[in-house]
């Protein structure tokens, strides 16, 4: 299966890139196809779903979202998470976000997976990551950074209460849904 880039052009330049290709490519039927697509380009992201051992707590961060006010109030419950510079190493920036957004210094971490978000029309892949703390950990005041606006709230969660919101249906960001549910087969696979 092959596919060629026609014609290439970014059609919007700000704080995020749209791109527009017309691509000819191999169909399964044997037939070729073309056909214009957009790519939004944001670049890639971090996620980190955190546990607090000692108080049995995950760590959650509450922030204003404006793409989801037209089906909440605008405030949305998530891990932990941030873009990525152009050449981060996933790890230190994921390390990086948790400092910055709870104040938590991190031992190690395990990565999750990696996947795209939305590959219909964004470039973006999440490195997900999981890792162990204690409150001990706590170094930083966290919160966000004021030179991005960020407001961020920091929310500890039981893992009784995680497991009661999560079959509520009460989460309603995909990466954190995607930790959870991994958190979950990882601990009560029997």
């Amino acid at each position: 299966m092959n596919y060629k880039i026609l014609e290439e052009k970014t059609v919007f330049d700000d704080f995020f890139k749209i791109k527009k290709g017309k691509i000819t490519y191999d169909a399964f039927n044997g037939n070729s196809l073309t056909a214009d697509r957009l790519c939004f380009e944001r670049g890639n992201s971090v996620a980190i779903l955190v546990y607090e051992k000692d108080t049995d707590s995950f760590l959650f961060t509450k922030q204003f979202r404006y793409p989801t006010i037209q089906s909440t109030d605008g405030w949305l419950l998530e891990i932990p998470a941030g873009s990525m510079k152009e050449n981060d190493d996933p790890e230190f920036r994921v390390r990086e976000e948790v400092k910055e957004e709870i104040g938590y210094e991190l031992d190690s971490v395990t990565l999750i997976s990696s996947s795209y978000v939305s590959p219909g029309g964004c470039s973006e892949k999440t490195f997900l990551y999981f890792a162990e703390v204690n409150s001990t950990h706590k170094t930083e005041k966290g919160g966000g950074l004021e030179s991005e606006q960020e407001d961020i709230q920091l929310v500890k969660l039981t893992t009784k209460q995680v497991i009661a919101m999560y079959k509520a249906n009460e989460f309603e960001d995909a990466k954190t849904i995607m930790a959870i549910q991994w958190f979950l087969l990882r601990e009560f696979k029997d």
